[in-house]
């Protein structure tokens, strides 16, 4: 199932052939990575929202987790273009990085922790440590937000580098074991800037990125619904199973029907009212749609395919930690500050 009306055509559905013939998809980084960076490479300028998106989200139904590596490094991809159309001149090849580049965005903050940005007269450094680095490991480069004074500035910046060292964790996660989300350490690690201070927040691509994720939690949700399906469909199922299903469907229907109104809302106003408004509701109606999607499918299939089926229990696990960059009521929060001071009216 897409998000738009369309199948999904062209080097995207290459892309997704690619990805069915590659063993250990979403769980082997490495292949993976290697799969993403050529995705990447070969992604077309004429693309919209809701071909992304339903790209993303075809990702995620095949796993979650290769939609987790994925994700990022096209964010990071589209960032950088876009700073390059904003007229910000970038000096990439100081650092090594070209096509071949496997990219993260780091943009978490952490209490205890502090990454700083300070020109020393032959370019700027990054100095301090930076949580929630995932697959720092394994990635050859990241966009990095870093405080230079009181304001946050985006940086691109190698990670391959004596100045650069990972932390292997903590991360005893049994969800999206493969991605480990750790702390790195910077010392005067040599960066590029990306933008002016602040332009990485205010630019119209962060909302966007936004509902990306939002994209693949959909995507992820959409085989435990086909796993609902086969259980009302058995000989002896009864009403029960009928009304998980239809839980299911009509929360991931309504998902699917706010992300191609957002789809189409941000292709039409580049300029959109309030784009951080909007990407926070369609956030909030997609985990919305994916817990119900978790919780029926738990109730109406038991323990056994948990227990038994290898794939469908590493969905939902990786569903439920991905689903966590979802910040529940502290989002709905902020959705509602915005409605009480004016912005994003319908």
């Amino acid at each position: 199932m897409s998000i738009g009306d369309g199948r999904i055509g062209g080097a995207a559905a290459a892309s997704l052939e690619e990805a069915d013939r590659i063993d250990g998809f979403g769980a082997d980084v490495a292949a993976t990575l290697a799969w993403t960076v050529r995705v990447g490479d070969t992604r077309g300028d004429q693309r919209s929202l809701i071909d992304d998106w339903s790209f993303l989200a075809a990702v995620a139904c095949r796993d979650v987790g290769a939609a987790r590596i994925l994700e990022p490094h096209l964010d990071a991809i589209d960032i950088l273009d876009q700073a390059g159309r904003d007229g910000y001149a970038l000096d990439l090849a100081s650092i090594q990085a070209g096509p071949e580049s496997s990219w993260g965005v780091f943009a978490a903050e952490g209490a205890g922790m502090r990454l700083e940005a300070r020109d020393d007269g032959t370019g700027w450094r990054l100095t301090g440590t930076k949580p929630w680095c995932s697959l720092a490991q394994h990635l050859s480069h990241a966009l990095v937000t870093a405080w230079v004074g009181d304001e946050r500035r985006l940086f691109a910046v190698a990670l391959r580098t004596p100045d650069v060292t990972p932390h292997t964790g903590p991360w005893h996660a049994r969800g999206l074991q493969q991605v480990v989300s750790a702390p790195v350490d910077f010392a005067a690690a040599p960066a590029v800037p990306v933008g002016e201070p602040g332009w990485y927040l205010r630019r119209p691509g962060f909302a966007t990125g936004g509902i990306g994720v939002a994209a693949c939690w959909w995507g992820g949700a959409l085989p435990l619904r086909d796993a609902l399906v086969d259980a009302a469909r058995r000989d002896g199922a009864d009403q029960l199973s009928r009304v998980h299903l239809g839980r299911v469907d009509a929360a991931l229907w309504a998902a699917r029907l706010a992300l191609r109104s957002a789809a189409r809302e941000m292709n039409g106003l580049p300029q959109a009212s309030h784009p951080a408004t909007l990407a926070a509701r369609v956030r909030a109606i997609v985990a919305d749609a994916v817990e119900t999607t978790l919780a029926e499918s738990a109730r109406a299939l038991g323990p056994l395919p948990l227990v038994a089926d290898e794939a469908h229990g590493r969905r939902v696990s990786d569903l439920e930690i991905y689903l966590r960059q979802h910040h529940g009521e502290r989002d709905l929060a902020r959705i509602g500050a915005d409605i009480a001071e004016g912005r994003g009216a319908w």
